[in-house]
C-alpha cells in the first residue's frame, strides 16, 4: 500500500502543476509571461480559494532551491571582463534610474503612510527591472541587436549588479545583532567564515575550475546535476555561515562565470530554473492574505503608475542629456516600465528578518502584477506606442543629438549609387558584389557590431532603424539608383507589425523616393503584397540559392 501521506503530496504537486500549465496557457494566448500565471496560480491554489496548498514547507525548500539556481544563473553572467566593459551610457543610465526609483519611490510610499523602513525595502523593490522578460520580448520583436536594445541591456547588467549588492546588504543586516560580547563574536564569526569562504571560491577559480568542468562536460546529464548540486551547496554553506542562501548561490555561479562552458551550463539551466520558480511563486501567491489586499490597491494602483510611467521617463531623459535620439531613449526607456521577480525575493527575504510584514509583500506583488502584465503590451507595441507619444516627446531630445548623430552622419561625397539596408550575410555579400561591379554603397544597420563588421571591410556605413519614418527621410536618397532590403524577416503575416519591409516601403514613399526598391521574401507568395505597396524587384535568398545550387550540380554531372 502507499503511504497515504505522500499520496496527497503527489496529488497536491500534480494538480499544482497541472493549475499552473492552464493559467500559463491563458497566459500565453494574454502574451503574459509566466511569472504572471504562477502567481495566479498560487493565489487559486491558496487557502483563500482552492485550498489546495498544504504541504508548505516543502514548497517553501523548492522555492529557495529556485531562488539559489536563479542566482546561481546571474552570477554566471558577472564574468569580470563583462563588468568592467561596461560602457557610460549604461553605467549612467543605470545608476540614474535606480536612484530616481528608489528616492521618489520611497517619498510616494512615506506619502501614503508607510513606515520609513519598509518604505525603503518597497522603493528598493521598484528599482529591480525583469532581465528575463525584457530580453525575451526583444529577442521575439529581432530588436536585441538594435542600438535601444543593446543600451537597454547595459543598463540591465548595472540595474543586476545593483540587486546583487542590495541583497547582500539585506544579508548582513541580519546578523550581529546581539549586545556586548555576543554580538561583537557574531561579527567576528560572520566575518571570519565570509573570508574563509570568499577564500574557498577564489581557489577554486584559480586552479580548479576549469579542468573540473572540462571533465564534467564530457556527460550532459552530469554538467546539469553538478551544476544545481554546486549551487544548492554553495548557498546552503552560506546559510550556515550566516550570509544568507542568495549569496552563496550567486557565489556558486561567479565561480564558474570565467569557464568556457558558463554559457552551456545556463542553456541547460534555464528550464529548471523556471519549474522550480512555480514552487517559489505558487508559495508567494498562496501566502498572500486576499482579505488585506484591498487596502492595498490604492497604494499600488500609484506606484504602478509612477513605474510604468516614471521608470521610462527618467531613462528617456537620461539618454536624451547624453545626446541620443527621442526614438532611441523612447524604445529603451518602455523595458524598465516593470518590476522584477527579483523585487519578489528582495521583498521575501525581508519577511525572513523581519523587517518588513505580509503587507508590505502584498503590495509589491499587486505592482508586480499590474506592471509585468501592462509593460508585455507596452514593449510588443512599443512603435505604435512612440508615434502616439512623439508630438509630446521633443523636450526629451536635443537639438542636435551628438551622439546617435556620430554614427548616422551622412556619407561623404555626392551619395551612393545604392543603399542596402539590414547588414546580415545576405546584405554583406550584396554589397560586396555591387562594389565590386563599381558602384558607390551604404549600408545601413541598428546593430553596433554589424557597423563595425561592415566598416572593418572598407564600406560606407551609417546607423539607423528602416522603420522609422524620421531617418528614413533623412537618407541621403537625392541620386540613389535602388534602395535594397536585406533585414532579418519577422514572423507571422506578410504585413505584421513584426515585418519591417512595410514600414520601409511606406516610409520611401513618404520620402519621395522613386527609384528602384527591392526587397526579400521567404516565399513567393508574398510577392504580390509586396508589389503592391511599391517594391520593384523582389529577392528570394532561398529559391536563388537552390536555383544556382542546381546549376553547379548538373554542370558537375554533365
Amino acid at each position: 500500500m502507499h503511504d497515504s501521506g505522500l499520496s496527497f503530496i503527489f496529488f497536491e504537486v500534480s494538480a499544482l502543476v497541472m493549475l499552473a500549465a492552464a493559467l500559463g496557457l491563458a497566459g500565453l494566448l494574454l502574451r503574459q509571461p509566466l511569472v504572471v500565471s504562477f502567481i495566479a496560480a498560487g493565489i487559486l491554489a491558496g487557502p483563500g480559494a482552492l485550498g489546495i496548498v498544504q504541504s508548505t514547507e516543502m514548497i517553501a525548500v523548492l522555492g529557495q532551491i529556485a531562488v539559489a539556481v536563479l542566482l546561481f544563473l546571474v552570477g554566471l553572467k558577472l564574468d569580470v571582463k563583462l563588468v568592467r566593459n561596461l560602457g557610460a551610457v549604461a553605467v549612467a543610465t543605470g545608476l540614474g534610474q535606480v536612484g530616481f526609483t528608489a528616492i521618489v519611490g520611497f517619498l510616494l510610499c512615506l506619502v501614503m503612510g508607510i513606515d520609513p523602513l519598509s518604505s525603503v525595502y518597497i522603493a528598493v523593490a521598484l528599482t529591480f527591472s525583469s532581465t528575463i522578460i525584457i530580453v525575451k520580448l526583444l529577442s521575439d520583436k529581432h530588436e536585441i541587436d538594435s542600438l535601444h536594445g543593446q543600451i537597454a541591456l547595459g543598463f540591465l547588467i548595472v540595474q543586476d549588479i545593483f540587486v546583487i549588492l542590495a541583497m547582500v546588504v539585506v544579508s548582513a543586516l541580519g546578523f550581529g545583532g546581539g549586545e556586548g560580547e555576543t554580538g561583537l563574536q557574531e561579527i567576528l564569526l560572520l566575518a571570519g567564515g565570509a573570508l574563509a569562504l570568499m577564500a574557498f571560491v577564489w581557489v577554486f577559480v584559480r586552479w580548479i575550475a576549469n579542468p573540473l568542468m572540462a571533465l564534467i562536460a564530457r556527460s550532459q546529464e552530469l554538467l546539469v546535476i553538478f551544476a544545481v548540486g554546486w549551487a544548492a551547496g554553495l548557498a546552503a554553506l552560506a546559510d550556515v555561515i550566516g550570509l544568507g542562501q542568495e549569496l552563496g548561490g550567486l557565489m556558486a555561479g561567479v565561480s564558474l562565470a570565467s569557464t568556457p562552458i558558463r554559457d552551456a551550463i545556463g542553456a541547460r539551466l534555464a528550464p529548471l530554473r523556471d519549474f522550480l520558480l512555480l514552487f517559489f511563486f505558487i508559495g508567494l501567491g498562496a501566502g498572500l492574505d486576499l482579505s488585506t489586499l484591498g487596502a492595498q490597491v490604492a497604494p499600488a494602483a500609484v506606484l504602478s503608475v509612477f513605474v510604468l510611467v516614471g521608470n521610462p521617463l527618467i531613462v528617456l531623459a537620461i539618454l536624451g542629456f547624453m545626446g541620443y535620439r527621442k526614438r532611441t531613449g523612447f524604445l529603451a526607456g518602455l523595458t524598465v516600465a516593470q518590476i522584477s521577480e527579483f523585487s519578489l525575493i528582495f521583498m521575501a527575504m525581508g519577511i525572513a528578518l523581519g523587517h518588513v510584514d505580509e503587507g508590505a509583500m502584498g503590495l509589491v506583488t499587486l505592482v508586480g502584477l499590474v506592471t509585468i502584465a501592462l509593460s508585455v503590451y507596452m514593449i510588443t507595441w512599443s512603435h505604435k506606442l512612440y508615434v502616439l507619444c512623439e508630438p509630446f516627446l521633443g523636450v526629451f531630445e536635443r537639438s542636435a543629438p551628438y551622439r546617435e548623430n556620430a554614427d548616422s552622419a551622412p556619407a561623404e561625397g555626392e551619395g551612393p549609387d545604392v543603399v542596402i539596408l539590414g547588414l546580415g550575410r545576405f546584405g554583406c555579400r550584396i554589397g560586396q558584389g555591387l562594389k565590386e561591379r563599381g558602384l558607390e554603397v551604404l549600408g545601413v544597420d541598428f546593430d553596433p557590431e554589424a557597423l563595425k563588421a561592415w566598416r572593418a571591410q572598407g564600406m560606407t556605413a551609417q546607423f539607423g532603424d528602416a522603420t522609422d519614418p524620421e531617418f528614413v527621410a533623412h537618407l541621403p536618397l537625392a541620386r540613389v539608383r535602388a534602395v535594397i532590403s536585406a533585414m532579418p524577416r519577422g514572423r507571422g503575416n506578410v504585413l505584421s507589425e513584426a515585418d519591417t519591409q512595410p514600414a520601409l516601403l511606406h516610409a520611401l514613399k513618404a520620402a519621395g523616393y522613386r527609384g528602384e526598391v527591392a526587397v526579400t521574401v521567404t516565399r513567393g507568395a508574398e510577392a504580390d503584397a509586396y508589389r503592391d505597396l511599391g517594391a520593384t524587384l523582389v529577392l528570394s535568398p532561398f529559391e536563388d540559392a537552390a536555383e544556382r545550387a542546381v546549376e553547379k550540380i548538373a554542370e558537375a554531372c554533365a
